[in-house]
């Protein structure tokens, strides 16, 4: 289930660890890879190197994942209940970058 971290100008606001979020969203195949991710420093939250496997994120955060050959930045919209199939897991957040533009012809 989600935790609640305490932000001193909102009060306590519900919280998921980063490597369940990103298994969760399926950002990664496995929480085992998901940790990796994590513990090597690929992750920003808000701008911010993430190496702490249970470091919390809430909704409102952006993050920096790297996706196969892709960096992908999200806006965490709303923090999942479940692993669910991959349309259920995009509708919990927006893609800021577009990571499927194609380069143009030269």
């Amino acid at each position: 289930g989600a935790a609640f971290v305490t932000d001193a100008a909102t009060g306590p606001k519900a919280s998921l660890r980063i490597d369940r979020l990103l298994w969760m969203l399926r950002l990664a195949p496995s929480r085992s890879a998901a940790q990796a991710i994590v513990a090597a420093g690929h992750i920003r939250r808000n701008g911010e190197r993430v190496t702490r496997i249970a470091q919390p994120v809430c909704a409102g955060d952006v993050l920096t994942v790297p996706v196969g050959k892709a960096i992908r930045v999200i806006a965490l919209d709303s923090l999942p209940a479940r692993r669910g199939p991959a349309v259920e897991a995009q509708s919990h957040y927006r893609d800021l970058a577009n990571h499927t533009q194609e380069k143009p012809i030269a």
